[in-house]
């Protein structure tokens, strides 16, 4: 179906609410929840609180989306 695929955003990782599962606040306020899929679930990738991310969002759904690429905080 036509308009169907996912988009990005960009957030950071403000809380870990499972292994594997956290709560990402995009820049305009809006929370959701991402879950660490694929090669990060399996390495055990480390994840912290304050590390800025790339989300992927599906358009039906933008309670919920999938970690793509992690940027660690260099503060």
């Amino acid at each position: 179906m036509p308009g169907t695929e996912g988009f990005e955003a960009v957030g950071r990782i403000v809380a870990c609410v499972q292994p594997g599962v956290f709560r990402v606040e995009l820049p305009n306020g809006h929370r959701l929840l991402a879950y660490a899929a694929g090669r990060r679930r399996k390495r055990q990738c480390r994840l912290a609180v304050g590390d800025n991310v790339t989300v992927e969002l599906s358009p039906f759904d933008l309670s919920q989306g999938r970690l793509k690429w992690v940027e660690a905080e260099t503060d």
